[in-house]
């Protein structure tokens, strides 16, 4: 059973956050660039509710869980009108929830103990040729030669974090992982700051299930 201390997050509030800023413009234009079938979303790893309430506003019906139930109730004192849970990528949500043509899970992936058990959730939360949008913290070559040499390693690969970072994906590895799971990686777009130091990466990956 999902509980309130897992999630790695406190919100004070149902509001974007900073990521947001750079996360959403990428998110917007990948929408304009693959297929929806119908405007129908799930937000795994939802939190507060405030990027499932942006994609309500383009027109998506949207559900969606998060661990947090401090997370839940603040979405669901400000987004009465979304169905967002309590849950988590280790719940069979595709029995609760149903399939659907987007998948959406921003700056997830890096807190699952069992990102394997994630990657499956969502091939099995898509519907056939529906598309995944996933967020992670980028990692690559010249990132991680920056972050050493400024002396940023302990900053970022906080080990003091409760429940935070606890993998840290590149574009080789997170396509392996949903490889694996019967998900096509389609692109991969760095965002915020210049590719070589991006601050995450956006993952578009289609579910290739016949």
């Amino acid at each position: 059973m999902a509980t309130s201390d897992i999630s790695g997050y406190k919100f004070e509030d149902a509001e974007c956050g900073c990521a947001h800023d750079y996360l959403l413009p990428a998110i917007e234009h990948a929408l304009m660039e693959i297929s929806i079938a119908e405007p129908r979303a799930f937000d795994l790893g939802c939190g507060n509710g405030s990027v499932a309430k942006w994609l309500a506003q383009r027109g998506y019906t949207v559900c969606g869980v998060d661990p947090s139930e401090e997370g839940i109730a603040t979405a669901k004192r400000a987004y009465p009108e979304l169905d967002l849970r309590i849950g988590s990528a280790y719940d069979p949500l595709s029995e609760q929830f149903g399939r659907f043509p987007l998948v959406i899970s921003l700056e997830v992936v890096e807190h699952v103990y069992a990102p394997r058990d994630y990657a499956r959730c969502v091939q099995s939360l898509l519907t056939d040729g529906g598309h995944a949008l996933i967020s992670t913290p980028y990692h690559g070559y010249w990132k991680n030669l920056a972050l050493a040499v400024t002396g940023q390693m302990d900053r970022h690969y906080s080990a003091l974090w409760d429940h935070g970072h606890i993998k840290f994906w590149s574009p080789k590895t997170i396509t392996q992982l949903l490889n694996e799971a019967g998900l096509e990686v389609i692109r991969i777009a760095r965002v915020g700051r210049i590719p070589q130091l991006a601050k995450s990466m956006l993952v578009i990956a289609r579910n290739g299930s016949r």
